[in-house]
């Protein structure tokens, strides 16, 4: 009909150019290239876009201001870890990586597009983005296919599990060792605009400026270039933003679909969510580990606990892992096994919030003499309520005029137990005054609450 997309194609090498396209409807569409070179201009074609396999729910997009939908209503909640050089190891380590993700509560993986320079990640990778000159320099004009090959099929591979590809375009952990952090201005734009071309038809990529951006040696212009470079060369306008070190970026700014953040303060989420009035994904707020650097020694039961403050507050938390390993094969880093407590609990959280209001949590204000963290849906038909370190014995709590089912979990051994009976108004609720529990508290459906009153 009327609807027109302009996709821009790339060079694979070998003399093959190629276009990718991810249409957004069923049907017949019509294709016309234009190219400054005449074995490539004005070739036009037809094909037919069927329906979607019943694992294929399109691309994500914010939903309500908050959240986030698949492109067929689904609703997703991002439950994330961070892998950052997997793709840049051995084919067997990296096969490892894809299996245990295929059983871990992940969906979506923060990845870099570069290969890493860091503590625990010092070896040379197999492949290199750019191809290199006659002196051994990289050239930063000449991209290496069988680099992007390796990347697109893990990022397909992803997608197959369900898992949604977060790509860090850039990083600050090079430190000249292959240049690619300190590329000309020219080349970075090059770069941006290459990496969206062949990667933008993936339904399950999202775009992150970098890992640290603040680290990096780039004017604070340049990252506003680079967000709309890439606003402007993905048609699909897959998730957009950036990761922070010490200062944090105005996500408020247009070309940002949602915030991306790294901060261990979890009791700041509902501030982060007011101030940015997008949805809030707290990517990194420390790491499960036991490594010297204070960012990845916390415990599992602290990661767990930031989890649920993050989550009551109606933001999303991200996962990492950073357990010593004889050959440095830290899962924040390389990928491989999973060797921490904290993932079937992540899974756990994730089943609740799943079973909970389709439109996400929204935060919900309750005054207590402690801090509780609530979330729950408008109306006043759900409540989850987290009470973290605080352990109280009873609760009080003013329930509109209504009747409830309650249930006490256990954020750590993972229990959910039914509290006999139905509450309203202020009816006290008996607790087992342990720390690291939860409420969820839903409306009674009219049978419930007519056999409670019965018995």
């Amino acid at each position: 009909n009327d609807d027109v997309v302009k996709v821009t194609g790339f060079y694979d090498g070998n003399g093959v150019y190629y276009i990718r396209f991810m249409p957004d409807r069923t049907g017949e569409w019509k294709y016309t290239t234009k190219s400054n070179s005449k074995e490539l201009d004005s070739k036009t074609g037809v094909f037919f876009c069927g329906n979607p396999s019943p694992n294929n729910h399109g691309p994500v997009k914010v939903k309500d201001t908050y959240h986030f939908a698949y492109a067929d209503g689904k609703p997703y909640y991002p439950f994330g870890t961070t892998c950052y050089a997997w793709i840049h190891q051995t084919e067997d380590l990296q096969q490892q990586t894809l299996k245990t993700l295929a059983t871990a509560p992940f969906n979506k993986l923060r990845m870099c597009v570069f290969p890493k320079n860091y503590n625990y990640n010092k070896n040379e990778p197999p492949l290199y983005p750019f191809e290199k000159k006659t002196e051994g320099k990289f050239d930063f004009t000449r991209f290496n296919p069988d680099f992007f090959h390796n990347l697109e099929h893990r990022v397909k591979e992803l997608m197959e599990l369900g898992i949604e590809a977060d790509l860090i375009l850039f990083h600050p952990y090079d430190e000249g060792r292959w240049g690619f952090d300190r590329m000309d201005s020219e080349s970075d734009r090059r770069y941006l605009r290459y990496v969206t071309a062949r990667l933008s038809a993936f339904r399950n990529v999202w775009w992150s400026m970098a890992n640290e951006y603040d680290f990096m040696k780039k004017k604070p212009t340049d990252w506003d270039d680079f967000f709309q470079i890439v606003q402007q060369s993905d048609p699909y306008n897959h998730p957009r933003s950036v990761h922070n070190g010490t200062k944090w970026y105005d996500h408020k700014k247009s070309w940002v679909t949602h915030a991306s953040i790294q901060s261990g303060n979890l009791s700041e989420s509902k501030q982060w969510r007011k101030k940015y009035q997008k949805p809030v994904i707290d990517d990194e707020c420390q790491y499960e580990g036991n490594i010297l650097e204070p960012w990845g020694n916390i415990t599992a039961q602290e990661l767990v606990h930031r989890f649920w403050l993050g989550t009551a507050a109606g933001c999303y938390v991200g996962h990492g892992e950073t357990y010593i390993n004889p050959n440095d094969i830290l899962w924040w880093s390389k990928g491989g096994v999973l060797h921490g407590e904290s993932p079937p609990r992540i899974a756990f959280l994730r089943r609740l919030v799943e079973e909970g209001p389709p439109v996400g949590l929204e935060p919900i204000e309750i005054s207590w003499e402690w801090d509780v963290y609530a979330g729950g849906k408008k109306g006043n038909d759900y409540y989850l309520i987290y009470f973290g370190a605080h352990q109280p014995s009873s609760l009080s709590f003013g329930l509109p005029n209504k009747e409830y089912k309650v249930e006490i979990i256990d954020t750590w051994n993972m229990t959910i137990t039914p509290v006999e009976g139905t509450f309203s108004g202020k009816k006290p609720i008996k607790l087992p005054g342990k720390p690291y529990l939860a409420l969820r508290i839903r409306k009674a459906s009219a049978d419930k609450v007519k056999s409670s009153a019965s018995s």
